[in-house]
């Protein structure tokens, strides 16, 4: 037979013989057939883990039997060592605070737990989705549980990727200290600044976004878990909350996890997962505002600023010949107008709870779970395929700056303000340099214009002048 009849309180429907979900998947897969989409694997994996700890909870406890727990346990580690993940099927875009999720998981564990214990798909016993793999437990504890450890099982390997660039964008600060540039502000001329200062201040944002995940990441690790069904703990044993997290401690690897205070709040809100998105949204604000620099300092090579030479990874074009395009700050830059809007549809969610349950649990599930999943991505891909292979046109920086009016500001303690802007002014319009320029015009003795347009100077803290030798090449 292809398919299997199953039952629940809504009546009958023909379940694929050779599925482990069962009817209450099924009815959600046909309900939410939205995106195309499967769950998340860490949606997935965070999941079967809290199944597996109620089973060792429960068994610990002698509330469940020890045949029944065992065959959890051994349906939940087939999951989490890779198998059977073809089985959850229901589209992130579904009701009920992840009612489905949830059933989809019990349903898998229960069908497989009784194949191990010699029973049939879809006999629901010795072991049922409901009575023993989701016993004690609610969706409306599980997945915001669920989410909070999905999001510090991913952490590890999103910091690991931020670290990573911050550190080739470091390396690079240290290899173009001695190369003088342009500054500019408003995309005008500005005072000079050496192209690794440029550098070591990138992986100092990237430093300090860190620093904000990692705090919006610890308040994660209280775990609502034990809450029931509006976290007043009803059904549930006095002692289950602890052994829970004890459980989940030694089965994810995260040794921070933490006994909520309160699982009455810690249910209503969302506002832990809304914070750690928008930690996530100022990585993305300052990624993008630093690989659309590379593009900038990149653009060229005969029209643009062509400061620096980006990696070649592709050719950029089916009709100009020899072009190369900056191809992965592009993709990083798409990226993080994704991880932005994904944030914009958490705060969303988040606002969106009422009384005491969030329903919108799933899709801010999706959205931080696929932001961090992009930001580690993209995060790696650009480290390895454009930082790391970065060169400077040291030749076209100190052709830039020497030319620059905003050197005219070198002059203000000598000639004061007004007389700088009018050099400036005159040297954009007779299209001469500024050092030249100040020694036609006999602004500055012979000998002191070299020290005060000294440009390695001009990019230290210090007042332009002749009191101190010059640090241009030391």
């Amino acid at each position: 037979m292809s398919d299997r009849i199953e039952q629940d309180s809504l009546g009958e429907l023909p379940v694929p013989a050779d599925a482990l979900y069962g009817i209450q998947t099924l009815r959600a897969a046909r309900n939410f057939a939205v995106s195309g989409l499967r769950p998340l694997e860490p949606f997935v994996v965070a999941q079967v883990w809290i199944k597996k700890a109620a089973a060792l909870t429960h068994r610990d406890t002698g509330r469940l039997d020890p045949r029944r727990a065992d065959a959890i346990v051994a349906a939940a580690d087939e999951v989490l060592a890779g198998q059977h993940r073809e089985q959850f099927i229901v589209d992130p875009y579904q009701a009920g605070a992840g009612t489905s999720h949830n059933m989809n998981v019990n349903e898998v564990l229960a069908n497989r737990a009784n194949e191990l214990l010699g029973a049939v798909r879809g006999s629901y016993a010795p072991v049922h989705p409901n009575d023993h793999v989701n016993m004690a437990q609610s969706t409306n504890d599980t997945i915001p549980t669920n989410i909070r450890l999905a999001v510090l099982r991913q952490l590890p390997s999103l910091l690991a990727a931020v670290d990573a660039l911050s550190a080739a964008l470091a390396q690079k600060g240290r290899d173009f200290d001695g190369i003088v540039k342009a500054g500019r502000t408003h995309l005008q001329d500005a005072m000079p600044i050496r192209l690794g200062q440029e550098f070591s201040a990138y992986a100092g944002t990237l430093r300090r976004c860190r620093r904000r995940i990692i705090e919006a990441a610890d308040y994660l690790n209280d775990l609502g878990i034990g809450g029931s069904a509006v976290g007043t703990g009803v059904t549930v044993q006095p002692e289950y909350p602890h052994r829970m997290v004890a459980h989940l401690g030694v089965i994810s690897g995260i040794t921070t996890l933490r006994v909520g205070e309160d699982r009455i709040q810690l249910m209503q809100s969302m506002g832990d997962a809304a914070a750690f998105s928008g930690a996530l949204r100022g990585l993305a604000i300052d990624l993008s505002k630093i690989v659309s620099d590379l593009r900038l300092m990149a653009s060229g090579p005969r029209t643009g600023l062509d400061e620096i030479v980006l990696p070649a990874v592709q050719p950029g074009s089916s009709i100009m010949p020899g072009k190369i395009n900056p191809s992965i700050p592009e993709m990083v830059n798409q990226v993080c107008f994704q991880v932005i809007g994904c944030d914009t549809t958490v705060a969303m969610a988040a606002e969106h709870g009422q009384l005491e349950l969030n329903v919108m649990m799933p899709v801010i599930a999706h959205n931080v779970l696929l932001s961090m999943q992009l930001l580690t991505n993209a995060i790696t891909a650009l480290t390895d395929r454009c930082v790391t292979g970065i060169e400077a046109n040291a030749a076209m920086c100190a052709y830039w700056v020497e030319r620059s009016a905003a050197l005219a500001t070198a002059l203000m303690p000598q000639i004061g303000y007004a007389a700088a802007a009018d050099i400036a002014k005159r040297s954009v319009q007779e299209g001469i340099l500024i050092r030249d320029l100040v020694r036609r015009e006999g602004l500055l003795p012979a000998q002191d214009i070299d020290t005060v347009l000294d440009l390695f100077r001009l990019t230290e803290i210090g007042v332009p002048s002749g009191d101190r030798p010059s640090a241009a090449g030391g």
